[in-house]
């Protein structure tokens, strides 16, 4: 399916600089295996391919999402969201907004909404990252959403405080020991990206 843009895209302008920024901080991530190297060069493709691909529209092959692997303030438990879609305990993220000024933001405008979080400290350096992921979406068909994926650049965080309040997408929010993580629900993907804090 091709793009041809809605309402909700940013400027021309605006997902331009977008694409540069995904690009820059894509070339300066070092996979730390062979699947996440995968993911790189699919993902550099997929921002020399397609100049909204941020767009939440741009079904084939998908489009790029943030989310945010959140420790809590002693950094021994790491956050996580039951997703109310895909029944699932994940990190939170999400698609990213025309107003979201980079990966970041939305990581951060992410977590507030699904978890009532607001002072995050990042951990992993500006302009790094600590994984990339790209996972298969189903299709929504009372929303008329084909299956796509999810082009996800994961952010670290330290949170600021432990009060949770899900919101959004997010049935329930709570904190799980790290050594607890593999048996809490959750994926694949999420005990890959916690593995690199070990």
């Amino acid at each position: 399916m091709v793009h041809l843009g809605t309402a909700n895209d940013p400027p021309a302008e605006q997902a331009h600089s977008r694409r540069q920024r995904l690009a820059q901080v894509l070339h300066g991530h070092k996979p730390r295996d062979d699947r996440e190297r995968r993911h790189k060069a699919r993902m550099l493709e997929l921002v020399n391919a397609h100049s909204h691909c941020c767009s939440r529209s741009l079904w084939e092959p998908g489009h790029f999402t943030a989310s945010a692997f959140v420790l809590s303030p002693e950094g021994d438990r790491l956050l996580l969201i039951f997703h109310k879609k895909l029944k699932l305990w994940l990190q939170p993220g999400g698609h990213i907004d025309p107003q979201d000024q980079d990966i970041e933001a939305a990581a951060r405008r992410e977590v507030r909404e699904e978890t009532g979080l607001v002072t995050l400290q990042r951990l992993s350096g500006p302009g790094t990252l600590l994984d990339l992921d790209i996972h298969p979406i189903p299709a929504h068909p009372k929303r008329d959403e084909p299956a796509h994926e999810h082009f996800d650049m994961r952010i670290l965080f330290r949170a600021g405080s432990e009060e949770l309040r899900p919101g959004d997408d997010a049935a329930d929010a709570r904190w799980v020991p790290l050594g607890d993580v593999e048996k809490s629900g959750t994926d694949e993907s999420v005990q890959r990206a916690l593995s690199k804090l070990c």
